[in-house]
């Protein structure tokens, strides 16, 4: 059901050829972005128009408009199940908490006497959220986008989904219920590439959508083809892939709990990422037999799991020892890293390469999906080695104000000039010249 790789015996090689040996699927964002190209065009030429149509091709349903009517939200909400609301309440609640204490703050630095430099943050004036509607359908990621959003002081939040032929062409209930609760009232009933290009370039009309500054949100692969597309006219969170979970664990590690949690990523998608990395070949088996009654009484078993389980994405990474795992999972950077071993919080403060870590037997990835109180919204890919998951600071600009005095300039003059003249730039230094009579002033 799952494939072994076996790294014990020999040292590790070193950075991108212990990457190599690693498994990953297959994601070609720069195949999918050739035939987005047309599609984002299509709306950028004939807004609506193009988006009804594109409606009606890929999720099989008539629009007579794409925005969501407000009575449609209220509905929603008030024939969600009383469960689901209390949930995605405490769901809102916690991220609340986590994401209202990553908020900056101005500073001013004094240079020098009567020169100071001071940071001032500012937030994205609109943002546009994607909340996929494919396989499964995510109100956790309507919390998890809006969330820090609104966290940061983003005046203007729409979100999009893709419509939904049993629900005659609006989003899921869940998805709109969810966004009642957040006080989001501009929903649009867009989905695909297509979702992202109605941001980036806005539509016209009664039922127009205005230009965003930014599109946040989790999708497939023809969404991150469109981030890229777009990556300079507007700001993405990341080119989101296939979700990942690795585990690194030991002998003392729980194989009924690793084999679960392995098994709850794997149900997402048939690219979905799978990782055991242990330095124990009891625990490997242990885990190995756990999966096959797990897996028989689950859903999802053909479509998801065991395709994920079974690609080459997933495997058991047999390793000589905690410090050769360490290596592994940062190596390969995952979007989860869950910890199950002794003195789990030791290893997993060692962690350079990941989104988010799940420390010990009772901080499985499922609580950080929904109630942690973090963001699940993170790189996936490999991509944690140099980006960080959606918080706050994504929806931040820090902005610098630079004020001197004339003494304060007039002290440091010579070295700009000095500077300018070296790089051959002698018209940034006159500009300094320019306001003391031409001269440098004297030291």
């Amino acid at each position: 059901m799952i494939s072994r790789i076996d790294l014990r015996g020999d040292a590790l090689p070193e950075g991108g050829a212990l990457r190599d040996l690693l498994p990953r699927a297959e994601f070609d964002v720069e195949a999918a972005l050739e035939k987005v190209r047309p599609i984002c065009e299509d709306v950028h030429h004939r807004g609506t128009a193009a988006l009804i149509e594109y409606a009606q091709k890929f999720d099989g349903v008539e629009l007579s408009q794409v925005r969501v009517p407000a009575q449609a939200l209220t509905d929603a909400l008030e024939q969600l199940d009383p469960a689901v609301r209390a949930a995605l309440e405490e769901s809102i609640r916690r991220a609340r908490i986590v994401h209202r204490n990553q908020r900056r703050t101005e500073h001013t630095t004094e240079v020098v006497p009567g020169g100071t430099v001071t940071e001032k943050w500012v937030p994205v004036e609109r943002v546009g959220l994607y909340a996929p509607g494919g396989r499964s359908v995510y109100p956790s990621s309507v919390v998890m986008n809006v969330v820090p959003a609104q966290e940061a002081g983003v005046e203007s939040v729409a979100l999009a989904s893709p419509p939904q032929k049993e629900f005659g062409g609006l989003p899921h209930p869940t998805i709109l219920a969810a966004c009642a609760l957040l006080g989001v009232d501009e929903v649009y009933a867009a989905g695909g590439a297509q979702a992202v290009a109605m941001f980036a370039y806005g539509t016209s009309g009664p039922d127009g959508c205005p230009p965003a500054n930014m599109v946040t949100g989790p999708g497939n692969i023809w969404v991150a083809a469109a981030k890229r597309y777009f990556t300079g006219r507007i700001g993405i969170d990341t080119e989101a892939g296939p979700t990942e979970i690795a585990v690194l664990a030991d002998s003392t590690a729980d194989p009924v709990h690793v084999a679960a949690d392995l098994i709850s990523q794997a149900e997402h998608d048939p690219l979905a990422a799978a990782v055991l990395v242990t330095d124990s070949a009891d625990l490997a088996d242990a885990v190995e037999k756990e999966l096959e009654p797990q897996v028989a009484a689950t859903k999802h078993i053909e479509d998801r799991i065991k395709p994920a389980l079974a690609g080459k994405q997933s495997a058991i990474v047999l390793v000589d020892s905690l410090e050769d795992g360490l290596k592994v999972v940062d190596a390969y950077g995952a979007e989860h890293l869950e910890i199950q071993t002794a003195d789990a919080a030791a290893w997993a403060a060692r962690v350079r390469n990941a989104g988010a870590i799940f420390v010990g037997p009772w901080a499985p990835v499922s609580l950080g999906d929904y109630c942690a109180g973090s963001n699940h919204v993170l790189p996936t890919g490999g991509c944690a080695c140099h980006s960080s998951g959606l918080s706050v600071q994504s929806f931040l600009r820090g902005i610098h104000i630079v004020d001197y005095t004339r003494d304060a300039l007039a002290e440091v003059t010579h070295h700009v000039v000095t500077l300018a003249e070296a790089e051959d730039l002698p018209a940034h230094g006159a500009a300094l010249k320019a306001r003391f009579g031409w001269k440098v002033p004297q030291q």
